[in-house]
Formats: structure tokens, sequence, C-alpha cells
């Protein structure tokens, strides 16, 4: 039973029977009492099983930190298509770090509209990922202008990977396991991936969208929105869209978890359709197993089939392997 001062209320039902909780994670934060923290484990447990989604309030990232991010990425956005080809994700090689153009990243073998910027944790040359020249692994591209997202990309990282470990907490209380179990067995030294997606104005037809039907690869996704409506959840019942809020964070499960929880948790499809005349921002947060973790019931590394999954979203960047 989802305890009501763990949810402090539902998204709106738009007509479907089916709604996303808001979960107050305040407790994991801060020195909570056993009970305060078990109140948000059951709710984070019920809404893993029930939707796989859920909303994240209680989080305790600056406000400001995520209104200079925005504003700075809507500068960077603003640059003609020419200027921001100086980071363009083929320059960072087998890194994938970068900006990419309108069409130019697939969802499900199909062009999304949508353009983008990937980062990723920070990797100096002496890495030993890097000097082994494994995929995804490398520094990142940062523009010239506007200068502050550099800063601001890294903070906001490092804010949310902190957020990511925490709301496992209640993951790994609600599969009874031990609260630190991720951080000490799965994500000790977690990829670590982060997008700032911009969505143009648009018109879409019945079959085009900003990013189409799709399920997150990892472990869990920690999306910050702008005002802009576009996010839509599937259900049992149909399409739910989720309101946009730009004080909290929508959290949903990935296929990896998925899989550990053996199915007692769902990685929820969902998709992205912005048809208003304002442009849409958004900022997916993914916080992933380590590297060389072995993948539940398979004998690959995540990194392995991370590079794998990857690789169908950018093959041309793929070919290059």
């Amino acid at each position: 039973m989802i305890c009501s001062s763990a949810v402090e209320e539902s998204l709106p039902r738009y007509g479907l029977g089916v709604s996303v909780p808001v979960i107050d994670v305040a407790p994991l934060l801060r020195a909570g009492s056993d009970r305060d923290v078990r109140v948000v484990s059951e709710a984070v447990d019920a809404a893993c099983r029930e939707t796989g989604f859920f909303v994240v309030s209680g989080h305790g990232i600056n406000p400001q930190l995520r209104r200079a991010l925005d504003e700075a990425a809507r500068l960077f956005f603003a640059q003609p298509d020419e200027t921001k080809a100086e980071i363009a994700m083929a320059r960072a090689g087998l890194a994938w770090r970068g900006w990419f153009p309108v069409g130019g990243e697939l969802t499900s073998g199909r062009p999304d509209r949508k353009e983008g910027v990937y980062f990723g944790e920070e990797h100096a040359a002496e890495h030993p990922g890097v000097r082994a020249g494994l995929p995804l692994h490398g520094a990142n591209q940062f523009p010239q202008q506007p200068a502050q997202l550099r800063s601001l990309v890294l903070d906001y990282m490092s804010a949310l990977t902190t957020l990511g470990q925490r709301v496992l907490e209640a993951v790994a209380l609600g599969l009874d396991l031990p609260r630190d179990w991720f951080r000490t067995s799965l994500t000790a030294d977690p990829v670590v991936l982060f997008r700032i997606f911009h969505y143009p104005p648009s018109a879409p037809t019945e079959d085009d969208w900003g990013v189409a039907e799709h399920t997150d690869y990892g472990l869990l996704t920690l999306l910050g929105q702008d005002g802009n409506a576009g996010l839509q959840v599937r259900s049992s019942t149909g399409w739910v869209d989720v309101p946009p809020d730009t004080d909290t964070f929508v959290c949903n499960i990935g296929d990896m978890l998925e899989r550990l929880s053996g199915g007692r948790y769902r990685s929820t499809p969902h998709r992205v359709r912005n048809e208003s005349t304002a442009e849409r921002l958004s900022y997916p947060f993914f916080l992933d197993p380590s590297w060389d973790a072995v993948v539940p019931g398979s004998s690959r590394t995540y990194g392995d089939y991370l590079t794998e999954k990857v690789s169908k979203v950018f093959p041309e960047l793929a070919q290059r392997k």
C-alpha cells in the first residue's frame, strides 16, 4: 500500500484511469527515520510495478542550476547549425559526445524530429577506458559559446548522479535488498549519460514523432522538462500525457532494471511529440551499471550491451569502429 505522506499527489488522469504518482524523496537525502525511508521505498516499489514511471519531488537539486542550464542550452541551440557543428558527434569518434542535427538520431529505425547534445562522464586522456579505446569513453565536447555550458553540465551531472544513487536506494529496499546494494554491487562506477534535446516548433503528421515509442536501455532515467508538454507514457488502457513541471524530475526504469527484478518492475514504452508552436527542451539523465558489470541473466558486460544499443541509434558512428 502506498502511504500518502510519500505520494504527494497524482498527475492528471486524462480520462484513462491511469496516473503517474509524485513521490517526495526528501527522506532519502537527509537523515530521515527508518519509517520515512520505508514509506518512500514502498511508494517507489509500487510505481515501478504499476507504471514504471513516477515523478520525483523533494530532490534537493538547486533550482538556479536548472534555470541557468536551461538558459545556456537555449543560447546554444539558437546558433546556426554551422556553428553547432563545431562540436559535431563525428569529431568525438567513438566517445559519442557532441551535437547532432534534427533527424540525426534514430529511434526504432526512424529519424527523430529533434536535435541534441550528448555528454557523459568527463574522461581524461589517461583514463584506462580511453587508453584502451573503449566506446563511450573520452572527453566531452563543449561549445565556445555559451562558455558557461561546460561548468553547468558538469555540475548538473554530478548532482543528478547523487540523486539517482539515492533513488536506487529506495529501489533496493523495494526489492528486499540492502539499501546500498546498487552502489556496492552494480553502480560503484556507473555509466553516466546526459543529453540535452531540442524539439523545434512543429506540426507533425500522425506518424511523425519527436522521439518514437521506445524503452530505455539501462537502470534509471531522470528527466528534466521545460514548461512545454510532449512526453507520453503507454499504459494498459492507452497513452498518458505527463504534464511538464520545471520543479520536478520524471523518473522511469530501464530494461536492465526490469531484467534485474525478474520482471517485477516494468520498463515502460514512452514517446515524445511536440505539437506546439513553441520549442521544447528536455534533459534526460541516465544512471546505468558500471561498464564492466555483468548484464543480469547474461555473460555479457553492460559496456558491450550499451555499445550495441547506441550503435543502432547512430549507425554511421558505429561503422567507424
